[in-house]
């Protein structure tokens, strides 16, 4: 009898230690160096051995059975939902995911918007990833009635914007970065206001003191941080700029921006510029020697950073700067010391174009 018992006790066990092993197995991730996302469709009134023979075909788990038998263990409710899954869940992470539902939406949009970039850049993006023809949506921002409400909604939007002379009032406000959309039958106002919600978040922290300053208004730190932009990538360099343009300023100079002259005829920034198109006046070209102050309004759509860098310069005594092919920046108090660094940097084959 006694020995029965022990035959029992060490067949109960192996039995245990298998069970604990078996558990580990099924449960353990199919792939656990596997980072890519696999969608599965749970639909609504789909059964238990439908979603497991799903997750399988998927190699999301590893048994059928085992899936079965911990969402009855766990009285578990799979929600009806889109999911974006991953080989390396184990089956318990699975199961938690499926009880929680999803947010996934196979039909969202994500729509990279970059810094430095115009308006028209933005429609040409819309267009391709949205059912929005570029015009709708360049109409949508030049449609003054529509700007009205916008302007009551915002703090940082002003009456500035509506300057018959700007060629885009959103131009310089719309804050880059990537957006979800539902899907591609997003409106125009839709992308609009969700971009200016994200600039009203950057801002957030500067609020007060952009509200109290009277040096600059609003729509004038946008086109500051607008050129910076433009002009250097690293905020250093920016709040150097930005000190370098204040300096004009106060010594009755032109602010001599390159980027407001290539925006002004509205071409692209890809060739150096002629002659007759940096004398162009009007009111955007900074490099015109009739132009003394800032261009009407912005003329990209600038980062954090480089808004940054606007109403927070570094003081310098600097007038003039000049950027080679490799980002580097030259500063000098002279024009003479300006033309040598000029030509040093050709010297060198390091000039931009």
């Amino acid at each position: 009898m006694r020995n029965f018992i022990v035959t029992v006790l060490v067949l109960c066990g192996f039995a245990l230690i298998g069970s604990f092993f078996y558990y580990q197995y099924c449960n353990s991730p199919v792939d656990s160096k596997s980072k890519a996302d696999v969608e599965v469709i749970i639909s609504k009134g789909m059964s238990t051995n439908r979603i497991a023979r799903e997750l399988k075909e998927k190699h999301l788990i590893k048994s059928e059975f085992f899936f079965k038998v911990m969402v009855k263990m766990d009285k578990a409710s799979l929600k009806a939902s889109a999911y974006l899954l991953k080989k390396n869940m184990t089956t318990r992470k699975i199961i938690s995911e499926l009880k929680k539902g999803s947010i996934y939406n196979p039909d969202a949009v994500n729509i990279t918007f970059r810094e430095g970039e115009r308006i028209t850049d933005y429609a040409t993006t819309i267009a391709e990833k949205t059912n929005i023809k570029s015009e709708e949506f360049i109409a949508k921002v030049n449609d003054k009635e529509y700007i009205q409400t916008l302007i009551k909604k915002y703090w940082f939007l002003t009456d500035e914007v509506l300057n018959d002379k700007i060629y885009y009032p959103l131009e310089g406000y719309l804050a880059p970065n990537t957006y979800e959309f539902k899907n591609k039958d997003v409106k125009s106002e839709d992308i609009i206001e969700k971009m200016l919600d994200q600039t009203e978040t950057e801002l957030g922290p500067y609020k007060k003191q952009l509200q109290e300053q009277d040096e600059y208004t609003i729509h004038q730190y946008f086109t500051f941080a607008s050129m910076v932009e433009l002009e250097v990538k690293d905020e250093e360099n920016m709040k150097m700029i930005m000190g370098v343009y204040l300096n004009r300023m106060d010594s009755g100079m032109s602010l001599g921006c390159d980027a407001t002259t290539y925006y002004s005829l509205q071409i692209p920034m890809d060739r150096d510029l002629k002659e007759e198109e940096l004398n162009v006046f009007n009111d955007y070209n900074t490099r015109s020697l009739q132009m003394k102050g800032l261009p009407v309004g912005p003329i990209c759509n600038p980062s954090i950073a480089a808004f940054r860098s606007a109403i927070e310069p570094e003081d310098n005594d600097y007038l003039f700067y000049v950027t080679d092919k490799n980002g580097k920046v030259y500063y000098s108090k002279t024009i003479n010391e300006h033309n040598k660094n000029i030509k040093q940097i050709k010297d060198n084959g390091d000039w931009i174009w």
